[in-house]
């Protein structure tokens, strides 16, 4: 009987551990890890955002999991700026990285990342690819954004270990070229001198704007980076912390490289033009962008009908505008894959229901709209950038709320259960996942820097430096171009230059500047009234 009770009483302790420590285990199980995907220079040309000719079925099957945010903008169209603005959760004037060559921490050393605030919550977190522009940051990576040192791909890793030339290309010939432009350079004094271009900087010269080779997915970087993530993610779910896995696709970034399975999925024929390829009706030059990236690679400046005295008309033949936006889909689906690779990992390692998986690109793109090939403007093409959340345990759908790439930072706080620092510019979309019928704002905020035009500068106006602030609502985009002055001091109306207004209600594809139309002064002024509102809340936050 002494035995029985002694039994009895290790059972009874037995039961009691299990019931007191298993709360603990699932609140440590419960704590979701973060798989952060970003894709550089991808607009929202994808099937869950109504493009019927895209081939994205992972992205897409991504979308079934989560919320697809419709009416997402960027704050500034560029790599650099919008990545330190959705990566700190500020906007430009804030970050003061307005360019590709300001680091973000020179201007403001004890800026927070999404990574670092996740460190301080305990999870682990690591890195491969393209997540800041390398130019803005220390060391091309932030280094204190990663508790774990961040990934970097050796030779041995690509395709019988052949690194892309100029970590783009892998065509033979230009491997030759290379090759024998290097024995020459060594032969003259002895040295290699040649330069080893890293892919960022959109003023150096390159080589052909696309590539079509037979060749697997780790013959190019993006193929190699989502293995490596897998690699690391399956490390990470070792461990007893959550991870945040960060994972940067550099393409459909220029030149379009994708190995030729993903050009055969297009016919060239069936892949649509942009369908007005002018400037806008009452507007000025300046706005629009000459597509000088583009033309910095070979092969198509000589198809170009471009007039010298006017530098922002290009006017690219429609054979090359049509081998362009092949290039463009075949590099979004060949992303599109990798995506899976990441999807597949999580899913084989038990944890897909247990992450928080963002996707966006930095910005959009314009293909052959108004004539413009890129990024760098405050046109619709260029802003919209697409967005995707998935947050354990939230239905999934899609939301036509105003949203921005500032409302990340929050976003993710709230999703992984921590406190949203006080200083974000950004809103949380959680009531929106939870609701899609809700919109957390009326507006969306993007801004380009650009200069006027020559025969407008007065003495006054010194090198002639504008700040484009553009408002989108659910209707309407109102631009405002203003002279020296950033949204960190103050507003006064002396400052303006010109104006745009577009009503995407009855002119979706931007044909007509409505800012000096009668018919649109009450719209107007209430836009304006807005703006000025806005510009007051970031001089008094500053």
């Amino acid at each position: 009987m002494k035995k029985f009770n002694q039994v009895f009483q290790l059972l009874i302790i037995a039961v009691v551990i299990v019931n007191t420590t298993t709360p603990i285990m699932a609140q440590q199980k419960s704590k979701p890890n973060v798989l952060f995907i970003a894709v550089d220079d991808l607009k929202p040309v994808l099937g869950c955002y109504g493009d019927k000719l895209i081939k994205t079925p992972n992205i897409d099957r991504l979308a079934k999991m989560g919320t697809v945010f419709l009416n997402n903008y960027c704050q500034q169209a560029v790599c650099g700026p919008t990545r330190a603005s959705l990566l700190t959760g500020l906007r430009p004037d804030l970050t003061q990285v307005r360019d590709l060559k300001t680091k973000m921490r020179d201007i403001n050393p004890n800026i927070v990342t999404i990574p670092e605030y996740f460190i301080s919550q305990g999870y682990q977190t690591s890195g491969v690819g393209k997540i800041f522009h390398p130019s803005c940051v220390e060391k091309k990576v932030d280094p204190q954004s990663w508790s774990i040192p961040y990934l970097v791909a050796k030779d041995s890793d690509y395709f019988n270990g052949n690194v892309p030339i100029q970590k783009h290309y892998q065509s033979p010939e230009l491997r030759a070229a290379q090759e024998k432009t290097e024995v020459a350079v060594v032969g003259e004094n002895g040295k290699k001198k040649a330069k080893k271009d890293d892919g960022d900087d959109e003023s150096e010269a390159r080589g052909p704007a696309f590539e079509c080779l037979d060749l697997p997915d780790n013959a190019y970087d993006d193929g190699v980076s989502a293995l490596l993530a897998q690699n690391q993610m399956i490390q990470l779910a070792k461990n007893k912390k959550p991870f945040f896995m960060a994972v940067g696709f550099r393409k459909p970034h220029l030149p379009f490289v994708a190995p030729k399975k993903y050009w055969d999925l297009y016919n060239r024929t069936d892949l649509p033009l942009a369908e007005f390829q002018e400037h806008a009706s009452d507007t000025k030059n300046f706005p629009y962008q000459y597509p000088g990236e583009l033309i910095s690679y070979s092969g198509l400046k000589e198809f170009a009908k471009y007039d010298k005295n006017d530098e922002n008309k290009f006017g690219l033949a429609i054979d090359k505008q049509k081998e362009l936006i092949h290039a463009y889909y075949a590099a979004v689906s060949y992303t599109d894959a990798q995506v899976g690779i990441l999807l597949n990992t999580l899913e084989k390692l038990g944890t897909l229901d247990n992450t928080i998986i963002v996707l966006w690109g930095d910005h959009g793109w314009h293909l052959g709209d108004h004539d413009m090939w890129g990024k760098h403007t405050n046109y619709e093409q260029a802003t919209k950038a697409p967005l995707i959340i998935v947050g354990p345990g939230i239905k999934p759908g899609q939301s036509k709320s105003m949203t921005e790439f500032v409302d990340v930072f929050p976003t993710l706080c709230e999703l992984s259960g921590g406190t949203v620092p006080a200083n974000l510019d950004g809103k949380s979309l959680v009531p929106v996942m939870k609701n899609n019928k809700v919109s957390v704002k009326e507006y969306a905020m993007s801004q380009y820097p650009r200069k006027m035009d020559k025969a407008d500068i007065k003495p006054e106006d010194g090198k002639g430096k504008l700040m484009g602030y553009s408002m989108r609502t659910e209707q309407y985009r109102y631009t405002v171009w203003l002279k020296n002055f950033t949204s960190d001091q103050a507003y006064s109306a002396d400052k303006v230059y010109t104006k745009e207004l577009y009503d995407y209600v009855k002119d979706p594809l931007e044909k007509v500047n409505v800012s000096d139309d009668k018919n649109y002064a009450t719209i107007a002024a209430d836009l304006d009234k807005k703006l000025v509102t806005y510009f007051k809340s970031k001089e008094v936050k500053k």
